[in-house]
């Protein structure tokens, strides 16, 4: 059994969709982010960053005990090699599917953030960095829809690559952008949009997205902590 704990945005869409695509058994802890479940002790010592998402793995294959995973996209790569699925053997093949995972965790991932605080959760309107991340965000935009040129999949068959790029390319119409200005891109999230496993992984949660108040965009965003955030970051340094 794996504990994924969990809220419905595209880094833990990424996983909830991983574990569906490849029938895993797991439990969600439900993360309420607005409220700072994600700065408690008991999360820092599971994932130090104070981001979630991040899993517990009770049955891990060398059978030494539960193994803890914080990061997206090490745990995409950790869940391929437990089950042997969405992840090619051949090391060509591997490599290329591990840059594209990193590609979406370095760039694609981090400046659709930047540019969807910007545009809309930043509290003053700032024309230089809705700029900055509106060009970045095309840029990468254009990156993706060359790769996929000719292609149904980022890197071959249907992996890893594809399953961490989807949950951001969602955000398209918050960012701004339109599907239209990017046909390969429009045609490949098309067809995963169709998977029933990836629609399965996409509804967990669904019931719990709210719209955000003033103190959850204080806390997100690190204008406020809540009374144990300090605690609690002095007490995962120390573990």
């Amino acid at each position: 059994m794996i504990e994924l704990f969990y809220a419905p945005t595209p880094n833990g869409w990424k996983i909830s969709i991983m574990l569906e695509e490849c029938g895993l058994p797991y439990k969600v802890v439900p993360m309420q982010l607005g409220r700072g479940d994600q700065l408690k002790p008991e999360f820092l010592a599971l994932s130090p960053n104070g981001r979630m998402p991040a899993i517990v793995d009770h049955a891990p294959a060398d059978g030494a005990g539960p193994l803890s995973m914080f990061e997206s996209g090490a745990i995409l790569i950790y869940l391929a090699e437990k089950t042997g699925r969405f992840m090619p053997a051949e090391a060509r093949r591997r490599f290329d599917v591990m840059q594209w995972v990193m590609w979406q965790m370095a760039g694609l991932g981090p400046m659709l953030g930047q540019n969807g605080h910007f545009l809309l959760y930043a509290p003053e309107k700032i024309p230089y960095a809705i700029e900055r991340y509106s060009r970045e965000a095309k840029r990468l935009y254009g990156v993706l829809d060359a790769q996929l040129e000719g292609r149904d999949h980022i890197a071959g068959d249907y992996s890893i690559a594809d399953i961490a790029c989807f949950p951001w390319i969602m955000t398209h119409k918050a960012q701004g952008l339109t599907l239209d200005d990017y046909p390969n891109v429009k045609r490949w999230y098309a067809a995963l949009r169709a998977r029933p496993k990836l629609q399965a992984g996409l509804a967990l949660g669904k019931e719990d997205r709210k719209p955000m108040d003033e103190q959850a965009r204080k806390l997100l965003f690190g204008v406020d902590k809540p009374a144990h955030a300090d605690a609690a970051v002095q007490g995962a340094q120390q573990q």
